[in-house]
């Protein structure tokens, strides 16, 4: 059985206890979904993760290596002051390597994980149909549209082994143009699907060059929406979706804080995931789950 641990969107909630747990943990592999920082930097939480003894992969997201103005003109769609502000991205994504230690900054990278290959999907991404931080992407990797991107994944596809997972920081598009669906575009109603069209298109190439995708691990999209949650999982035949923003990550209880995390196993044909809470005591204590063919589990406090 392999067992890994998915870990969303931290936003700054992460402490020695989640260290001293992860490190403890039988775990081969722990994969990180981005966003350290509340907003902007991230560096303080890097060097906390960097203590991890264990293989881990981190693929950064729209918080990382970016500044607040940078977020805010790309999200505003302004050009130009995106493209003058995304100069010295590259440094700040390299100070944020350097706190990680250990832990590897994946992006349009492939790696090996068992009888796995893990596929990293295009770093940065903030969702939709559009190439965020497209300036940065064309100077660091030559990737200067979605079609780009698309052919780099599936570049990596052809050298990946039979069984496949994909990383990336927010999920695929063709999963529901809900506000409440997995990546749906709660903010925005009528943006509908807000999922990564890039990662679709890499996805469904796998899946016809004969790979078995067993799961795509991302975040992004927070759970918690308007009226309730989006559900954390969707398979989509045998291929396991999952979205692990649970934020904050980071609840209180009677038992004092509770952490949490996706469990990700996978035996045979069989793929299963748990919702995991770890207290201060660092004992376990299990959510729901998804074994096999299911509509989605839905997020809950």
């Amino acid at each position: 059985m392999t067992r890994i641990a998915v870990i969303g969107d931290l936003h700054g909630f992460w402490d020695e206890r989640d260290t001293d747990y992860f490190n403890d943990a039988d775990y081969e592999q722990i994969l990180f979904l981005g966003d350290l920082p509340r907003l902007a930097g991230g560096e303080e939480v890097a060097r906390e993760i960097s203590q991890l003894r264990r293989p881990a992969l981190l693929i950064p997201g729209n918080h990382d290596g970016s500044t607040v103005l940078q977020l805010y003109a790309e999200m505003c769609h302004r050009e130009r002051a995106a493209r003058r502000l995304s100069r010295g991205q590259e440094e700040r994504v390299r100070a944020l390597e350097v706190a990680l230690g250990p832990v590897l900054l994946a992006g349009y990278s492939l790696h090996d994980c068992g009888e796995f290959s893990i596929i990293a999907a295009r770093p940065h991404s903030m969702g939709g149909d559009r190439l965020y931080f497209a300036d940065y992407l064309d100077r660091q990797f030559g990737i200067d549209s979605l079609a780009a991107s698309a052919e780099r994944l599936r570049n990596l596809v052809d050298r990946a082994a039979e069984q496949v997972l994909f990383l990336a920081h927010n999920g695929p598009s063709g999963l529901g143009d809900e506000p409440d669906s997995i990546w749906g575009c709660d903010f925005d109603p009528a943006r509908g699907d807000f999922g990564d069209h890039d990662l679709r298109q890499a996805i469904d190439y796998a899946w016809r060059t004969g790979r078995r995708v067993r799961a795509v691990l991302a975040g992004h999209m927070h759970h918690r929406v308007s009226g309730g949650y989006r559900p954390w999982c969707r398979f989509e035949g045998e291929t396991l979706h999952l979205n692990a923003a649970r934020v904050p990550r980071v609840k209180h209880a009677e038992e004092g804080k509770l952490r949490h995390h996706l469990r990700l196993e996978i035996y045979g044909n069989e793929t299963r995931a748990t919702e995991i809470w770890v207290g201060d005591d660092l004992n376990e204590i299990p959510g729901s789950t998804a074994t096999g063919a299911c509509e989605g589990a839905a997020a809950e406090w």
